[in-house]
This record gives C-alpha cells, structure tokens and sequence, in this order.
C-alpha cells in the first residue's frame, strides 16, 4: 500500500493520519510482528470531533467506565488496520511505561509544548489527541513540514494561566492534585459539565473544540483516573 493508501485507510477508522518519521535504533522501538525492524512510525489521532462520531456509533460507546469504551474502540480499530498492514499497532494509554507520543508528535507534525504542558497545533489548538501509532516495515515516502511559530509565543496575555479556578497551571508546572480536588467538589461542576477552563481559554482552533458530550466524557475519565491514582 501506498501512504496515501494507509492514510485513506485511517480515515476510514474515524481517526486522523497525523503525520510520521522513521525511527533510529535510539528509539527503542520493538519488532514488527514478522520480527523485521520497524523503519517508519504513523501517528494515529483526533481532531476536533471526527473521531469522536466514529467512536460514538460504535458498540464500545455502550461500555461503562470499567471497560474504557474509547480505548477498547481505539485498539479494535487501529489492531485490525495494522493486521491488514503487517504493522505494529502502539497505543498512547497503554502503560507504564508509556510511549513518549508528546516527543513524537514534535517529530511528526509542527506542534509544541503550550504553557499548559499538553501539546498546541497551529490549527487545532489543543483541540487535539494522539491514540496511536502504526510502525511499519517500509521506508514510505513521508512529505515534508515546515516547522512553525508556537502560537503561544505570540499570544497576548496567555489567558490560559489565569483561567483556571483554582491556579492550577503555572506555565512550568501543573499542579494535578489541586485540578483534581476542584473536580470532586461541588465548585467544580462547572469544569466537569463544560470543560477545562485553561484549555478553553485558548483563542487558537477554536472551530476544533470538542462537542459536549465529548468534553463531559474526558472530564469523567480524568476524574476517574485521578480518583484511582489517590
């Protein structure tokens, strides 16, 4: 297959082709099924709602927290596309330890590191979500980006580090349990019904935010998350 075969087949999934590189040995990556190296890494991702849909048809959707519906449905899709491929699939919430996907995604596509820690895209904002990778044995062809500006650098007032109710983004630190306790209180039902304010204060992608449904999915999840982490 092609890379605009492959591309064409991720999109089929519902998610996003989100640019690639080929690994070096430093990388550490494992070997593809057939025991060959791996010589070039597809990113899988969302942006926006697109995926969101896909996911919100399929019968993972009906799954309780305890089976990690978009999980489940993120490995279904993207094992049975890197079975067709002779790919290794990769995924982002498997571990620890975790694959460094934010240091890949730098690799892949021009995005950088916001003042909220998370990645920001030119267009996307940081309405935007790596799932997967697909490592593969072929040296495809990948075309080439330019790298760009962090709109962050340009932002007046950087409204994202005042936003939040409780401070708890610095612009060098994210303070995760303070987060997570305004969540459990009742003072954070507003964050928890429409959304990360910081996050929502972004002015960029603004076209891309998640629906609400989407929105009150992942505040769940991280208040679940945390709430077994405690």
């Amino acid at each position: 297959m092609t890379l605009d075969d492959i591309v064409q087949a991720i999109q089929a999934t519902g998610l996003m082709a989100r640019g690639g590189f080929h690994p070096s040995a430093e990388d550490r990556l494992p070997p593809l099924p057939s025991g060959a190296e791996g010589r070039t890494l597809l990113l899988l991702g969302m942006a926006g709602r697109g995926a969101w849909d896909a996911f919100a048809r399929s019968p993972e959707r009906a799954g309780d927290a305890r089976t990690h519906p978009l999980d489940a449905w993120t490995r279904r899709a993207v094992s049975e596309l890197a079975e067709r491929l002779g790919a290794l699939p990769l995924y982002a919430f498997e571990g620890p330890p975790y694959w460094p996907f934010q240091r890949w995604g730098m690799r892949a596509e021009p995005v950088a590191v916001s003042p909220l820690g998370i990645l920001i895209h030119p267009e996307f904002g940081l309405w935007h979500a790596y799932r997967a990778a697909l490592l593969l044995g072929e040296r495809l062809e990948l075309p080439a980006w330019e790298p760009r500006a962090s709109p962050c650098e340009s932002c007046a007032g950087r409204p994202c580090l005042s936003a939040c109710p409780v401070g708890a983004f610095t612009g060098s630190s994210y303070r995760v349990e303070d987060c997570a306790a305004h969540l459990r209180a009742p003072a954070g039902a507003m964050c928890m019904e429409e959304g990360c304010r910081a996050r929502d204060a972004c002015p960029v992608g603004r076209t891309y935010r998640y629906p609400a449904e989407q929105i009150r999915f992942h505040m769940k999840a991280f208040r679940r998350a945390r709430d077994g982490a405690s």
